[in-house]
């Protein structure tokens, strides 16, 4: 499915809390919601983990990452009700924060995705974190699948995933949102680097939303910096740098940008390369790739 219309996108720069009941989660969600919705956003993007906030809400207590998710998962249906409920409120698409559920394939790292008018997807992180591997018993969860809406199709990476090309071909889409969590300035600069390469490879945008601040008793969550982005390719239609829009390190809030369908289209048609096109061309070259012994010259 095209894009139906341009996008104006909200990425959240978002400071996870121990807040002290359900009413105060509520209320915040409502409160940046509200925010992104009067600046004009079609959709908005909360980050990876994000969702533990309905874990860490009240008096909750525990001692593991396997204990916390576990809460998590306790928590999921009640934390989607709110967000499906608040993106119809507020007119929104929304990608909520992510959290672990509990599903037929196991503990999974999932992020759901809620229309203006009640539907809803979702999407589960493929590839694990070493930690995520080492601390819980997460697991990959369903296959990708990109969410076909009145805004076109829209696929979503959570974090790590998004470092995987492969995994951004697949989707085929536009606009590609990326959800992170990160708890030092190399895992988010990994990330963004990755954002900006997918968009450069898919000729496409993508949306950041960074998890930062942290809740000190929880360890999945006790530490995070990041800095929301938008980004599209460096080429016709778009920024020299492909930066679309670039919040400040840690620095809560929405990061803004519209996305142009005739940007996309332009960019794909007269762009000084052609990547979505020569793809598969790199394909090919890169399967018949084999070691070659060098050749000397010899007296």
């Amino acid at each position: 499915m095209s894009l139906a219309q341009d996008i104006r996108i909200a990425a959240a720069a978002y400071p996870i809390e121990g807040l002290p009941g359900w009413d105060a989660l509520a209320a915040k969600l409502d409160h940046w919601l509200g925010e992104a919705a009067r600046a004009g956003a079609d959709l908005a993007l909360l980050p990876e983990y994000a969702g533990m906030e309905a874990a860490c809400a009240g008096e909750a207590e525990a001692e593991t990452a396997e204990e916390w998710c576990r809460l998590a998962a306790a928590a999921a249906p009640d934390y989607a009700a709110l967000c499906g409920e608040l993106a119809q409120r507020h007119g929104l698409f929304l990608l909520a924060g992510s959290l672990p559920e509990e599903t037929d394939y196991g503990l999974v790292n999932r992020a759901r995705f809620f229309t203006p008018t009640g539907g809803s997807g979702f999407q589960d992180k493929q590839v694990l974190t070493p930690w995520e591997r080492e601390a819980t018993s997460l697991t990959s969860g369903a296959p990708l699948s990109p969410f076909d809406c009145d805004l076109g199709r829209i696929g979503a990476l959570i974090c790590y995933d998004s470092e995987f090309p492969a995994l951004a071909a697949a989707l085929e889409t536009d606009l590609l949102l990326v959800p992170s969590s990160t708890e030092a300035p190399a895992g988010q600069a990994r990330v963004q680097i990755a954002s900006r390469a997918r968009a450069l490879e898919g000729q496409c945008v993508v949306a950041q939303a960074p998890l930062i601040g942290g809740v000190a008793d929880c360890v999945v969550v006790d530490a995070n910096t990041g800095q929301a982005g938008i980004f599209g390719p460096p080429d016709t239609g778009f920024p020299e740098d492909g930066i679309l829009a670039a919040g400040e390190v840690d620095s809560a809030g929405w990061v803004l940008a519209d996305l142009s369908r005739d940007a996309l289209a332009e960019t794909r048609a007269t762009g000084a390369v052609a990547p979505l096109d020569h793809w598969p061309e790199a394909e090919t070259c890169a399967g018949k790739a084999a070691l070659r012994p060098l050749t000397h010259n010899r007296p």
